[in-house]
């Protein structure tokens, strides 16, 4: 991580640790998955995973403002849209507290956005908390993704848009890492299809996962901000990406529609690249060989 990311990461940390220490619990509980706590401070509510040795805020809403996306990554994930701007239907692997399906939901009305998420707990907790109201266009499934992509498949069911985001933070499940699973889900895309990742932006894992995506996908594109510590993923099913004049093209034709979401889309293409900045002969992850989350250890 260079010095300005890190010093950008940390002045987020900092803000975020100091809420955390003033915030109001409202909800704690523990599921088979995690501990579990929603907090309020200052007129934002905050959904907390306490995994492992820390606790990382996985979606927050402006009480003021809810349709807002508080978080730099959460707006990152829907650079996707530069890629494949015309969705049908979505997938969300990870609910958190919902705010992806429930702003795709209003920017695309007539389409189908599923979700899966394997801790009940948590879809109960966006429901009550966040308000995410699952109805005949907006799905959840509470269930494990490997299975729930494998059922989708047999199905028949393709997807314009797939978000992958079972990340904690320091932690993605091992099983939705691998070259075989990448696989699935590239075969769940549509022709034009998108994949977005919300990843590792260092660790020594960097190297393998990066290995790893672009195995299955080809060509990639990644995206940084300042403001965030994380990294964003875009593969196509095709293998093609569109060009960067493509994407600020694209980027200024739907800019107006995410600007209630306080999302400045018309600024991503200057933070999206297609440089390979990973080990191109690191081993890739597979169901055989995923040692991931040991990699990520410090």
């Amino acid at each position: 991580m260079n010095r300005a990311l890190l010093i950008a990461w940390l002045a987020v940390v900092s803000v975020i640790s100091t809420e955390a220490l003033e915030a109001d619990v409202i909800h704690r509980e523990k599921s088979l998955y995690r501990n579990i706590e929603v907090t309020e401070t200052n007129e934002r509510r905050c959904l907390i995973f306490a995994v492992r040795q820390t606790n990382h805020n996985q979606s927050c809403i402006d009480l003021a403002d809810p349709k807002k996306i508080v978080f730099p990554y959460v707006r990152m994930t829907l650079a996707g849209l530069l890629v494949q701007p015309e969705i049908e239907r979505a997938l969300i692997v990870g609910l958190g507290g919902g705010t992806v399906p429930l702003t795709l939901s209003e920017l695309y009305p007539d389409a189908v956005i599923d979700s899966v998420e394997i801790d009940p707990a948590v879809v109960r907790v966006a429901e009550e908390h966040f308000g995410f109201k699952p109805n005949e266009k907006l799905t959840v499934a509470v269930q494990d993704a490997r299975v729930f992509v494998r059922r989708q498949l047999a199905r028949g069911h393709r997807y314009d848009y797939i978000l992958l985001d079972a990340f904690t933070g320091e932690y993605i499940p091992e099983h939705l890492m691998t070259k075989e699973f990448l696989t699935e889900i590239k075969r769940l895309l549509t022709k034009d299809g998108v994949v977005v990742a919300n990843t590792f932006s260092s660790s020594r894992l960097y190297h393998h996962e990066s290995a790893t995506y672009a195995d299955v996908f080809g060509e990639l594109y990644t995206m940084r901000l300042p403001t965030s510590g994380n990294r964003i993923i875009l593969g196509a099913r095709s293998g093609n990406l569109p060009t960067k004049d493509i994407l600020e093209q694209r980027a200024n034709t739907l800019g107006s529609a995410l600007t209630p979401f306080g999302v400045a889309l018309a600024a991503f293409p200057k933070y999206i690249t297609d440089r390979v900045d990973w080990d191109s002969g690191a081993a890739v992850l597979t169901d055989q060989y995923a040692p991931a989350n040991l990699l990520n250890r410090p």
